[in-house]
């Protein structure tokens, strides 16, 4: 069990379309800018739909390193 944080390292960071997406979406101001919410519609729903599949296979990772670690 000792090399599973070893192990951990050695994956490779992911950088989900989102949040880069979301900087994309504000005016200077930080305040969401309502016309390129909506041109970017698609790229947000495909985006978000990554950003869920992330969370749930992070989330089954989760699951499955603490079994292991019982």
């Amino acid at each position: 069990m000792e090399d599973i944080p070893a192990l951990l390292k050695t994956l490779p960071g992911t950088r989900l379309r989102l949040l880069s997406l979301a900087w994309e979406l504000v005016n200077d101001d930080g305040t969401l800018d309502d016309a390129k919410v909506l041109f970017y519609e698609k790229e947000l729903a495909e985006a978000l739909k990554e950003a869920e599949a992330y969370a749930r296979a992070s989330a089954n990772a989760v699951q499955c390193l603490k079994v292991l670690l019982q």
